[in-house]
Order: C-alpha cells, then structure tokens, then sequence
C-alpha cells in the first residue's frame, strides 16, 4: 500500500513563506494540489520521479518551487504567500515507470491526508 505523509503546514502572514514536506513509502511522480473551502481541488505543481521534469500552475510560478529531497520525498518551498493560497495543500503519488509530471488529480492514485495552510492578511 502506497502512504504519503504531508507537513509543514501552519499559519504566517501575507508576505511570508512556507515549506512543505511530503515523505512517501517508495519512489514515484508526485504532484502538489491544493483544496480551499468550497472549491474543487486545484494543481499546484508536479515533478517526476527522477526529479528532472517539473510543472508548476500559472499562479505558484515564481513563487513556488517543488525540489526532490530524495527519491521518496519532495517539498514544496512557498514564497510570498497571500490569502488567497490558504487552502488544504496534499501530494499525490502517480504510478509507472517513468510517467510525464501530470496536472490532472485523474492521473493520481494515491494521496496523503493534507496540510493545512492558512495566510493571514
């Protein structure tokens, strides 16, 4: 079974940063999405599992970046943070050999339980 443990949420004000921890049990794509309150759950960013292809959505480029750690791990380094980011922030795990970076929550098969992230004004 496939576990996937998100940390490194919390709360800080508008303007600051966070980094974000997802620690998996073996090495696969992974991708970064978000969900606010009543909201669908929304992309943020994914890397493959060598860590050489990265996607970020429009809104995380230039403030989001999302390094491999390791080959079971990745993060998720937030710059600038505003309100508007305050959402529940979970990784997901995408399965195959070498699978492309994938936006799509449709392409993920397993997922932690979240992180929340909450910025205040």
């Amino acid at each position: 079974q496939v576990q996937l443990v998100e940390s490194g949420g919390g709360l800080v004000q508008a303007g600051g940063s966070l980094r974000l921890s997802c620690v998996a049990s073996g090495s696969y794509a992974m991708g970064w999405f978000r969900q606010a309150p009543g909201k669908e759950r929304e992309y943020v960013a994914a890397i493959s599992r060598s860590g050489d292809r990265l996607l970020y959505a429009d809104f995380a480029k230039g403030r989001f970046f999302c390094p491999r750690h390791n080959k079971n791990s990745v993060y998720l380094q937030m710059n600038n943070l505003t309100p508007e980011d305050t959402a529940v922030y979970y990784c997901g795990a995408r399965m195959g050999d070498e699978p492309a970076p994938s936006p799509s929550t449709q392409d993920y098969s397993y997922w932690g339980r979240g992180t929340q992230v909450t910025v205040s004004s």
